[in-house]
């Protein structure tokens, strides 16, 4: 159950919990999502998010949340065929990051839904991104304890770019994202590349006190906390 793995990777480096199963929320199938948010599949990996009319109109007191994660079946099986959690490499990266970004948004949505707190699209692609590049460096240190991913990050956020076609017309906000995920995942490759935390296979403390910091901060004081790096 490889997204249920992922779920937990990202939940026990930041310490949170839902009490929900990515699973329950997964479709494959474009045509079993409403008819309204079958036209917004245009991707391997979509978040369909929709509040109920009356919710929206202020009726029952708290508001209600609507929640689907759609990922390409081709994509689940060449997941399988190829576990990242296995073995992480050239061959199956990318679509390993498309689950990662599937799960994150899931999880950070489903645990700030729990506190009846608001999320921006632009604090869930930056949040995202970060997940992306701990998650994978956890990963390969786990699987090579010797080898210090230090190519990663350039990988992520340097050679890789956002594809203008699929974004549409949030290129941009997909492009800020990563430029503020960018700057601060500098911050934690700097913090893993000292000495006493080079010598851990995993993410060491003084990292994930950092990182559990930042994912409880709401989308404007993340953005000032970046720009103060």
């Amino acid at each position: 159950m490889l997204l249920a793995q992922l779920q937990q990777l990202i939940g026990g480096i930041y310490d949170v919990h839902v009490a929900y199963d990515v699973y329950d929320f997964l479709v494959t199938d474009p045509a079993q999502l409403p008819g309204a948010a079958r036209g917004q599949v245009t991707t391997d990996e979509q978040l369909i998010v929709a509040q109920p009319a009356a919710a929206v109109a202020g009726e029952g007191g708290e508001s209600e949340v609507a929640l689907a994660l759609y990922l390409d079946p081709a994509l689940l099986e060449r997941l399988a065929q190829r576990d990242p959690l296995q073995r992480l490499d050239a061959a199956n990266v990318a679509d390993c990051w498309t689950a990662l970004e599937g799960v994150s948004h899931f999880l950070y949505l489903a645990w700030n839904a729990g506190y009846d707190r608001p999320v921006s699209l632009l604090e869930l692609e930056m949040q995202a991104e970060v997940d992306k590049y701990v998650a994978t460096y956890w990963l390969l240190r786990r699987q090579s304890p010797g080898h210090l991913p230090l190519e990663l990050r350039h990988v992520l956020f340097e050679r890789t770019r956002v594809d203008a076609q699929l974004a549409g017309a949030r290129v941009d906000l997909y492009r800020e994202a990563s430029r503020y995920a960018g700057r601060f995942c500098r911050r934690i490759e700097a913090l893993l590349s000292e000495p006493r935390q080079r010598r851990s296979s995993g993410v060491a403390r003084e990292t994930l006190a950092e990182l559990r910091r930042f994912y409880r901060l709401g989308s404007l004081r993340k953005r000032a906390y970046i720009e103060r790096l």
